[in-house]
């Protein structure tokens, strides 16, 4: 069972929102990446956290020690006002104690003359690019065969985001991290909207992913699809995103955006998603040297 609705429906002004967008923007990538651009690249990228503005860049500070810069866009600065801006921001968090790693997060369509090199001056690392991917959330909505003996559920109880929390970091090769496991049970008891959704093998969870409902805008975002690798390939993934996407459009979203890896980038475009431009996370990370 992939959702406590029927399937087939979809709610009827979600549908009728979604069909806004002709058979031809919502497959228009210019469409897409300029309602991207529009609503996505605001407050709404971190909402409910604090944040300081820095000319047109935002500072947010997120609980765990993390830190991470966005922008809409850095309008006409040259190199020399760029480096000037990447300089600040990482005094600005190498200020705080409390902040171990930050991420300024770079997008490919950008006009940024001398960004790359003045992040790598400042000690921010490129992390492998990924492909933002937007597209319309009733187009995801599709049903889809799971294997025998799989089950999807939403999950929201401790012991549960636990083990999906743990799951996830074994598939991405890193330790279990506690500190991740309890910013998820955090956003939950906050109650902004996350979900978090699991599919599940013989009492083991295989696959999991999160919807982020963004207030004020059209879109909900798909993050943190893993699946283990013995259960990849049988479309497991791909019904869970079916299923965040009915959730979406029960919540009157239309739109979905997600920076995937190239693993998950052909199974978003077989839903329906298309790629609009790419995204690289610069990380720069407090190693206690005094140019750290």
């Amino acid at each position: 069972m992939t959702s406590s609705r029927p399937e087939g429906q979809v709610h009827s002004a979600s549908a009728a929102a979604a069909s806004a967008f002709s058979s031809v923007s919502r497959m228009d990538p210019a469409a897409l990446l300029s309602a991207y651009d529009d609503q996505l690249r605001t407050g709404a990228e971190a909402p409910g956290v604090a944040s300081t503005s820095l000319g047109p860049v935002r500072l947010v500070e997120f609980t765990a020690g993390r830190g991470f810069v966005t922008y809409r866009n850095l309008g006409d600065a040259d190199p020399t006002r760029i480096r000037q801006l990447v300089a600040a921001a990482r005094e600005f968090f190498r200020a705080d104690p409390t902040i171990e790693e930050v991420e300024w997060k770079t997008r490919g369509h950008d006009h940024a003359p001398g960004l790359h090199e003045a992040l790598l001056a400042h000690g921010f690392l490129p992390e492998e690019p990924e492909s933002i991917m937007l597209g319309v959330a009733e187009l995801l909505a599709a049903d889809v065969q799971l294997p025998e003996g799989v089950t999807l559920r939403r999950v929201e109880h401790e012991k549960d985001v636990r083990a999906m929390s743990a799951m996830a970091d074994e598939v991405f090769g890193g330790p279990v991290s506690e500190a991740r496991a309890n910013a998820l049970l955090q956003r939950l008891e906050a109650g902004d909207g996350m979900e978090i959704w699991v599919a599940e093998a013989g009492g083991e969870i295989v696959s999991s992913g999160r919807l982020h409902p963004v207030p004020g805008s059209d879109f909900a975002g798909i993050w943190g699809g893993s699946t283990r690798p013995e259960w990849r390939g049988q479309g497991i993934y791909r019904a869970l995103t079916a299923a965040r996407a009915r959730s979406a459009l029960r919540l009157g979203k239309t739109l979905i955006h997600s920076d995937s890896t190239e693993y998950s980038r052909p199974i978003l475009e077989r839903s329906g998603l298309v790629k609009v431009s790419t995204t690289t996370p610069y990380v720069w990370r407090r190693a206690g040297g005094p140019d750290s």
